[in-house]
């Protein structure tokens, strides 16, 4: 910081206000200073101890936030995903992101996109209390009830929750709060908002806790290693108050605790954490303040585990080799190959998911890809839906198959008939497993976690079958016709022509 330098006539009081505010229009070069910045400025100390070793802290965030602008070595984009606990301070942390942004990168553009209105309200909420605590001065006028300007040029605007408010934005910073209650069609339009400028890198911020394995925030985390976004990711521990003279033997939290709060230098009262603790469910306390997986409350196959079920087996050549299909065109052809074990585990040895593609590309591909000649293939099952003659070709898809060489056959069944079948082989009564899927079936084992009734209040929620999202479904329903015909052959159908 430069020297300042003050009149003979000025008082210690005048001196010490005037370095304050000198301090406060100086940019924090190191993550220390952004810290201390913080905390003297907006009275928060953000914890910076990682406890967990898989986790961050959320100054760790706070940081990549705000120094993506001033890296030497300048990044092409900033994204990031931030997966936290309930009252992880999440969405105030994004609150002085946004303030920092706005008061040391002229000409920064941010927009705030909640969840619901109520949730983009809160952040903006946290941003204007910041304003009106010493930061004033950086305004370029009024603080309106969903936006604000600063001098400097910089701006923030709340988007409201629907795509015609996010399209036709051009901005540098998008920070999405409370992902998982996003409708899909406003964050595929929100991707698409993002422009760097000659100062300022495109980040678009992805905020929120994972309620559900089959939700958004879901999706994006799963899919983060392959597009090269970080994640940072924190729990109850790394924002939890030091613990200093409890007893852990007689404390509730110890179970998941195991000595970590006392090392932690957070915030969240242990009192208060334990009674949230004693209101909850384990699923639900796992997966709000613990980030451990989602909760499974409303999964169809809850008792699947990758650790248990998924495991690596390849095709015998001494066993039966089975195929079974759920077929499709914009929603996704479904192949899976099965074997059956002299214990009666079923093997699923390997998948084939593709959309947008016809019947002869489909049988080609299954021909290429099936480990034995299809004079040994013991049967090929099939949905019973690919037997209705289509009325504009006049042939069906079991018709088109076995005339490409690949004969099929089906029974009709309930959709809750194969469920139950496969529930079964996932845990017997005896609580032995009956079911192996092998790691290449990625899109299989994805559904199995993931596939999932209707969210309560819905009109399909009324039923008891699951929901037929198009993604999760196709897979399940392949392995369900294997399921139904391997269990009651004397049932099946074959077409012949």
């Amino acid at each position: 910081m430069a020297k300042v330098t003050f009149p003979e006539s000025c008082s210690n009081i005048e001196k010490a206000v005037s370095v304050y505010e000198s301090l406060r229009r100086t940019r924090p070069k190191q993550k220390r200073d952004l810290k201390n910045y913080v905390k003297v400025f907006l009275g928060i100390d953000i914890p910076d101890k990682k406890i967990c070793p898989e986790h961050n802290s959320p100054m760790d965030y706070l940081w990549h936030s705000f120094s993506a602008d001033f890296s030497a070595e300048r990044r092409t984009n900033a994204d990031a995903i931030i997966w936290a606990n309930r009252t992880g301070g999440k969405t105030e942390l994004a609150a002085v992101a946004t303030l920092v942004d706005c008061v040391f990168k002229p000409n920064c553009q941010v927009r705030i996109l909640g969840g619901s209105g109520e949730q983009s309200g809160r952040m903006y909420e946290y941003l204007t209390g910041f304003l009106h605590s010493g930061f004033e001065k950086f305004l370029a006028g009024p603080v309106r009830k969903s936006k604000c300007s600063f001098v400097n040029g910089s701006a923030v605007e709340v988007l409201t929750q629907s795509p015609m408010s996010v399209r036709g934005q051009h901005i540098q910073k998008l920070r999405c709060d409370e992902v998982e209650l996003f409708d899909e069609d406003v964050f595929a339009a929100a991707k698409f908002t993002t422009h760097s400028t000659s100062g300022i890198v495109a980040a678009m911020e992805m905020i929120s806790t994972m309620h559900r394995p089959y939700g958004l925030m879901h999706k994006i985390v799963s899919s983060a290693e392959k597009f090269g976004t970080p994640v940072f990711k924190w729990c109850l521990w790394e924002v939890i108050e030091k613990c200093m003279d409890r007893s852990c033997s007689q404390c509730p939290l110890w179970e998941d605790c195991q000595g970590k709060a006392r090392r932690a230098n957070g915030y969240l009262k242990i009192d208060d954490c334990i009674t949230q603790r004693r209101r909850a469910s384990r699923a639900g306390w796992e997966a709000e303040m613990l980030c451990k997986r989602p909760s499974l409350e409303n999964v169809v196959f809850d008792e699947f585990d990758t650790d248990r079920h998924v495991q690596p087996v390849d095709y015998d050549p001494n066993l039966p080799l089975y195929r079974t299909l759920d077929f499709g065109f914009v929603n996704p052809f479904v192949c899976l190959w099965i074997q059956v074990d002299n214990d009666g585990v079923v093997q699923v040895i390997d998948e084939y998911v593709r959309s947008r593609a016809t019947i002869d590309v489909h049988a080609a591909e299954l021909k290429s890809r099936t480990p034995a000649p299809e004079e040994r293939i013991a049967a090929t099952f099939c949905d019973p839906a690919g037997a209705s003659v289509n009325d504009i070709t006049g042939t069906s898809v079991i018709r088109e198959l076995r005339t490409l060489g690949i004969v099929t056959q089906y029974r009709r069944s309930g959709i809750l008939e194969g469920i139950e079948l496969i529930r079964r082989a996932i845990r017997c009564g005896d609580g032995s497993s009956t079911l192996i899927i092998s790691p290449r079936c990625q899109r299989l084992i994805e559904a199995m976690r993931c596939y999932h009734y209707p969210e309560s209040g819905s009109a399909a929620a009324a039923g008891e079958l699951p929901l037929k999202d198009g993604l999760y479904d196709h897979p399940i329903d392949a392995l369900r016709y294997f399921f139904v015909n391997y269990h009651h052959p004397a049932k099946t159908t074959t077409r012949r022509y």
